[in-house]
């Protein structure tokens, strides 16, 4: 996954019923009831889908895949309406979307006097150990120095600890060349939200709470924000991703890149993975498209509850920290698998 908690900054206290508590309902709509359905570009929407079609296994999905790789961007509007029906998929909670990015780094392969926070690999020890040490341990006690487990260095500790929020990253070496960054576990402990934290100190109020907010904060507050990042005893590991083209997003739970504004993390236990998911997003910067669930996160619970995934970089950082948005999300599935979720007598 790109992030394991990602979107925690803004929403770690929400909690959403799960599927075993809540009453699901499921509502087969017709495409006439999306709003703005038309006006989309769903050749966009099905290169994102072909992207990780071929992973599906079941018969119905795959036989879906196959058409799709037929399609062309003039039939693609044709193709999703033709062999899936719109399902609206409701557990009693209010929609919630929130975003999130890679972000970029600046950070060299080897310390030096600016270069002095190590990206870590994952020990062995913490993949043998569920949970393993928090983030305090792992950071004052030396559990991880003279091993051979930097994987690069960076010159600010506030943009570590939210390129380990996101779970996925680049860094941008003296050299000119990037390196990617993957997902590569994570010490076991529960994610505790330093957003929350700085709210329920009397510090912000929820509205005022974004990333810029509680990195500027932090910056502000060197020995108080110290303390603050290890209120989070969740840690995350990274990975190299060698072969990763600088040109192709980050990689998500379905390990392929995904796609700005058309890929989202989604609840596996509601939205089939690779699924078309039509999102009607309110707020500011209205969005009505149809973007395809490519990634999870721990933070993303619910039948209602998306991540958008808006890009690389700054700009990217700044439009995902601040979204918290209403609206309503309608997955796309094949036909007979839609109407079959329906109750007896419809």
């Amino acid at each position: 996954m790109i992030g394991a908690l990602r979107s925690a900054v803004l929403a770690g206290a929400m909690m959403t019923a799960s599927a075993g508590a809540a009453e699901i309902t499921h509502t087969v709509l017709s495409f006439d009831q999306l709003d703005g359905w038309v006006e989309d570009d769903h050749a966009a929407a099905l290169s994102t889908f072909l992207n990780t079609c071929d992973q599906f296994n079941d018969p119905d999905w795959r036989s879906l895949c196959a058409m799709a790789r037929e399609a062309t961007p003039e039939t693609a509007r044709g193709f999703f309406e033709l062999l899936f029906r719109p399902v609206l998929i409701e557990d009693g909670e209010d929609a919630l979307f929130t975003g999130y990015f890679e972000p970029e780094l600046e950070g060299a392969r080897f310390p030096s006097s600016r270069y002095r926070y190590p990206v870590y690999k994952m020990p062995p020890e913490a993949r043998a150990s569920n949970p393993w040490l928090d983030r305090r341990q792992i950071l004052t006690s030396g559990v991880m120095n003279n091993r051979g487990l930097e994987i690069a260095w960076v010159d600010d500790p506030v943009e570590l600890f939210f390129l380990q929020i996101q779970g996925s990253g680049r860094i941008r070496l003296p050299d000119g060349q990037t390196l990617r960054l993957g997902y590569g576990g994570a010490n076991g402990h529960p994610y505790r939200s330093i957003g929350v934290e700085l709210v329920r100190r009397g510090i912000y109020s929820a509205h005022q709470v974004s990333a810029q907010v509680i990195k500027n904060w932090v910056r502000r507050n060197p020995e108080a924000g110290e303390e603050l990042l290890y209120h989070n005893p969740s840690f995350v590991f990274f990975r190299e991703l060698k072969h990763l083209s600088s040109e192709l997003g980050p990689v998500g739970a379905m390990n392929r890149s995904v796609t700005p504004l058309r890929s989202i993390a989604v609840d596996p236990a509601y939205t089939p993975l690779g699924a078309p998911v039509w999102v009607e997003k309110n707020g500011a910067g209205l969005m009505r498209r149809l973007m395809i669930a490519q990634d999870t996160g721990s933070a993303i619970k619910g039948a209602q509850r998306a991540d958008i995934f808006f890009g690389t970089g700054d700009a990217a950082g700044q439009a995902a920290g601040t979204l918290r948005d209403p609206g309503r999300m309608v997955v796309l599935l094949p036909i007979q698998r839609a109407y079959a979720l329906l109750p007896d007598g419809y």
